[in-house]
């Protein structure tokens, strides 16, 4: 008897089942089908279940047969109504909220270190009534410090000795009186520029100055020497200055956190 009372139901729950699921079926994420495929039939057959367990477990009579038959119309009203809205199609998206609140800030860090950039750096001019070499290959000792907080330049050599490897700019002036003057920049022994400035007896005295963009390595040195002994006529006095300067550009070093 109880049997047959749950054909009616099971044919409507099946019913339920192909219609509900077919527009699940054609989302295009396949595991939400299977998804609801499998929460349908657990919730079929605790359905099943429960009405059996609430089969006739006595008493007859047309009364009780209706009062029964109500109750079961109600609950399979209710677990239809229940299934219906689970498998139905998804909502449209919601709009998105508002954004929160920025979070606390942090605690400030650990000061770095900074990077210290190298220097090299001088400047020397000739004494008044200094003596200047007339041989040919001397060096022309610049011998009054102006600026050598390195110690790169030598008065008693008169040579720039490197120590930073990089691009370093050189130049000499010089006061020209007396006598024609022609000099070389050397660079370990090799003269990368000279320069010549005439003197034609005048009153008063000239200037020839020139300068040049050197490359250097650790222990190159540069240097101002003579060319011709009858061209010394470099000159210094109270009111003009005959100066060797030079200085670095910038350094070959890279990727020190600090330098020397």
């Amino acid at each position: 008897m109880t049997s047959l009372r749950l054909v009616p139901l099971l044919h409507s729950l099946l019913i339920l089942q192909v219609q509900c699921l077919q527009p699940v079926r054609r989302q295009q994420d396949p595991s939400q089908s299977v998804h609801w495929s499998a929460w349908y039939t657990r919730g079929l057959l605790e359905v099943m279940a429960v009405l059996v367990n609430q089969g006739e477990t006595g008493g007859t009579g047309e009364m009780l047969f209706q009062e029964r038959r109500e109750k079961r119309v109600t609950e399979e009203t209710q677990v239809l109504c229940l299934i219906h809205s689970c498998v139905s199609e998804t909502g449209v998206r919601g709009i998105t909220g508002d954004r929160g609140d920025p979070g606390v800030k942090g605690e400030r860090g650990q000061p770095g270190e900074c990077a210290v950039a190298p220097k090299s750096a001088f400047s020397a001019k000739l004494s008044e009534g200094r003596t200047l070499p007339s041989t040919v290959g001397d060096v022309v000792r610049f011998d009054k410090i102006v600026l050598n907080e390195q110690g790169d330049y030598n008065t008693e050599t008169g040579r720039f000795t490197c120590k930073v490897p990089g691009v370093y700019y050189f130049a000499v002036h010089a006061t020209v009186y007396r006598s024609s003057l022609q000099f070389d920049l050397m660079k370990n022994a090799h003269a990368v520029a000279s320069y010549f400035q005439f003197y034609g007896n005048w009153p008063k005295p000239a200037s020839l100055s020139g300068g040049s963009l050197l490359h250097l390595i650790p222990g190159d040195q540069v240097w101002v020497q003579m060319a011709l002994s009858e061209y010394n006529g470099f000159y210094s006095s109270s009111k003009t200055d005959s100066t060797f300067t030079g200085f670095l550009v910038y350094s070959d070093w890279k990727n020190s956190a600090v330098f020397a």
